[in-house]
């Protein structure tokens, strides 16, 4: 099995949508992941406010690298087939934080909870929970 490194990680998503938010993974296992996502303009919405899109960008894209580390052998691959965030707060300037978890890591669906926080105040910005289908190839196929 390949080990799991943040660079990785990083590089896969670098001109896809994790990479255009300019999230930033930091640690990655079959047990937690965490990342960074500077608050700049290109994540704000039109209010001014943090865009709640880009937090769930970042909690759901947690959740989804921790799946493929925590994939079960045979998989190829998932699909999110879920998923709902509570938003509690905001931010305007500063780094937001998040950490996913595994709930429940099953042969057919994984489930991950992430929190997302403001660096410097530790206030909880969004409480985020994700079901994902595992995927394995297609027998004879």
């Amino acid at each position: 099995m390949t080990p799991l490194n943040p660079e990785d990680f990083n590089r896969r998503g670098a001109d896809m949508l994790p990479g255009h938010l300019g999230i930033n993974i930091l640690a990655i296992s079959a047990a937690e992941v965490r990342a960074e996502l500077p608050v700049r303009r290109a994540v704000l919405a039109p209010n001014g406010y943090l865009h709640a899109g880009s937090v769930v960008t970042l909690a759901d894209t947690c959740c989804g690298y921790g799946c493929v580390a925590a994939l079960p052998q045979g998989a190829q691959g998932f699909t999110t087939v879920e998923l709902k965030s509570n938003h509690l707060g905001t931010a305007l300037e500063g780094v937001i934080e998040c950490v996913a978890r595994p709930v429940h890591l099953g042969r057919t669906t994984q489930v991950w909870d992430a929190v997302v926080t403001h660096r410097d105040t530790g206030k909880t910005i969004a409480m985020f929970r994700c079901t994902q289908m595992v995927l394995y190839p297609k027998q004879g196929a």
